[in-house]
């Protein structure tokens, strides 16, 4: 059996499918790092909502999802960038994501931590009220036991004058933090409003800032979670970190060597691309575990060509690709995002998402996910 497939040319090609998926296996916890995936949100397909309306969840879809990230060892990211926060999901919907998130990660035993943020704030802000933002997220995160992850703000970036303001809210939140959070550096290609983040666009002078953040509070911070797409860059700052203080990858594009780490250390992982990749991302963990680290990347970097994929520019529509392989692997019946963001690819770039992700075994039913596949196509006007 055969899919006629676009190519981003314009023309229809043969593609044989995949007839078995890969085989992975649920196992102990994990013992050499701490990974974390950043989780998508379904939407409820029968909402009668508009693209720039509050977001309609499906929940049971939703958490169902997150349940099967838990199963394979992995502890889930919430209401972060994956999420849509802001690209779809506003702060109420993140809110009561989190809620629901948390208390299914007790029943479950799960781990979550979840986004704490200033996207409240819907016109030109005060650093004053930067700062009441971030509080009120942070008081609702800690009050459902999560750990929290700080993420940049759009508001303090907007309001922000130099790297002073960013030391002083970033001091005030630490300070009052029940609990070591997570510090995170999104940068400007997932969200051009970030540009400039920590008070300068010159990424060496802004790393000295950030750096002063956390070595003026080491015992409130868990860790770093950075999302600058350039490995090296990474690899200098968590060689600057001080003890205790970990480096998270959220880089898409080179996480398989920066998690394997060298001679002076490694990177833990809270990424997007661990949303489609978990069972398989577990299962090369596992295999880390054991100290085999060739066996490690032979899993891993196979799968860094679909995430280059998912995330090539512009990079903040990773996420129509994310949902587009949830669907296709059946972890939700549709194919519709909050927002009307699976609108935000092209069909040549859904084909070759396809393509990449049933060559590496990913889907549990390749039938289905040929089934659907043709279906997407049926409706672009694409006969078989």
């Amino acid at each position: 059996m055969t899919i006629r497939l676009p190519g981003a040319e314009g023309r229809l090609r043969a593609y044989e499918p995949r007839s078995e998926p890969l085989a992975v296996t649920t196992g102990a916890p994990f013992t050499s790092r701490t990974v974390f995936s950043a989780a998508h949100v379904v939407a409820d397909p029968y909402a009668d909502v508009t693209p720039d309306g509050p977001a309609a969840v499906d929940w049971d879809a939703t958490l169902a999802f997150r349940r099967h990230l838990w199963s394979h060892g992995l502890g889930v990211a919430e209401a972060m960038d994956t999420a849509q926060r802001g690209m779809g999901l506003d702060w109420a919907g993140a809110a009561e994501l989190i809620r629901r998130s948390a208390a299914e990660a007790k029943a479950v035993g799960g781990r979550v931590a979840c986004g704490v943020g200033t996207d409240q704030l819907t016109a030109p802000a005060t650093l004053e009220e930067v700062r009441a933002a971030y509080e009120e997220q942070l008081a609702l995160v800690e009050g459902t036991g999560a750990q929290a992850i700080l993420m940049a703000s759009r508001a303090l970036a907007a309001a922000a004058k130099g790297p002073e303001d960013y030391l002083d809210v970033y001091g005030h939140l630490l300070r009052q933090a029940a609990d070591p959070v997570v510090l995170h550096w999104l940068g400007p290609m997932f969200d051009p409003a970030l540009e400039g983040y920590w008070g300068s666009s010159d990424l060496d002078a802004a790393t000295d800032t950030f750096l002063e953040v956390i070595a003026a509070h080491p015992d409130k911070i868990d860790g770093i979670k950075v999302s600058l797409l350039d490995a090296q860059r990474e690899v200098d700052l968590r060689r600057r970190l001080p003890d205790g203080v970990r480096c998270y990858t959220g880089d898409d594009f080179n996480y398989p060597e920066l998690i394997a780490g060298d001679e002076q250390g490694f990177s833990h992982a809270l990424l997007g691309i661990f949303d489609p990749l978990g069972p398989l991302a577990a299962e090369a963990v596992r295999v880390l575990d054991t100290g085999d680290v060739k066996g490690f990347r032979e899993l891993l970097d196979p799968t860094v060509e679909l995430s280059r994929h998912l995330f090539q520019k512009p990079t903040r529509f990773y996420k129509t690709g994310v949902v587009f392989l949830a669907w296709l692997a059946g972890h939700q019946e549709h194919f519709t995002m909050v927002g009307g963001l699976q609108s935000a690819r092209s069909l040549p770039h859904f084909a070759r998402a396809y393509e990449l992700a049933d060559q590496l075994g990913l889907f549990p039913s390749p039938e289905l996910a040929e089934a659907r596949m043709k279906n997407l196509l049926a409706l672009y006007g694409v006969a078989q």
